[in-house]
């Protein structure tokens, strides 16, 4: 039984992002503990403001958010692609949580910094208007790089897959099915 942490990283109410971690959820706890994040729920400052010059007090939210994280083995982030990045909120509480003596620590006299959430593995779902293709060819897969590279696996977690579904703008309801079975089929593979 693998421990899963399910993140809409998609501020709104009502998504599809939101109907993709329902789905993953439901089928990955058939078999396995599973705890769910709706960055849309969370009440938090998404700032940053002094960086890491001075310690900000985290919310109840965000201290929630970091024990998920912790708790768990594997995290599946569900993200719309919007201005070709992240959501600014779901950024916001990487800024807020993933700080040091959290996720990574800095070592005197070295430059590449001690990765603190190691043994995880990640997994992303990406729902964007633009076909994957083209943003993946022309923008160069902006919102891949930088959760695998610059977030995940600066803290150490690895990213074992990426499944990208669009364009959303013009899916059929049988896109918007298949898309889900898709998410069903993703999260009963999980071992």
């Amino acid at each position: 039984m693998t421990k899963i942490l399910v993140i809409n990283a998609n501020p709104k109410s009502n998504s599809f992002c939101k109907s993709l971690a329902e789905q993953y959820t439901s089928v990955a706890a058939d078999k396995h503990d599973v705890e769910q994040i709706h960055i849309g729920d969370l009440n938090f400052k998404i700032s940053l403001d002094e960086g890491y010059s001075e310690i900000t007090t985290l919310e109840p939210d965000l201290l929630d958010f970091q024990n998920k994280v912790q708790w768990s083995e594997h995290i599946v982030i569900i993200s719309p692609v919007w201005w070709g990045a992240m959501p600014a909120k779901f950024k916001g509480a990487i800024d807020r949580t993933f700080l040091p003596g959290f996720s990574f620590k800095y070592l005197e006299g070295k430059s590449i910094p001690q990765k603190l959430l190691k043994g995880r593995t990640s997994q992303l779902i990406i729902t964007l208007d633009t076909p994957p293709f083209w943003y993946k060819l022309i923008y160069g897969n902006p919102i891949y790089k930088q959760l695998k590279h610059t977030i995940l696996e600066f803290c150490g977690i690895k990213n074992t897959s990426s499944t990208y579904f669009g364009p959303m703008i013009s899916a059929s309801s049988k896109h918007r099915k298949n898309w889900l079975d898709k998410t069903a089929r993703l999260a009963s593979q999980i071992k």
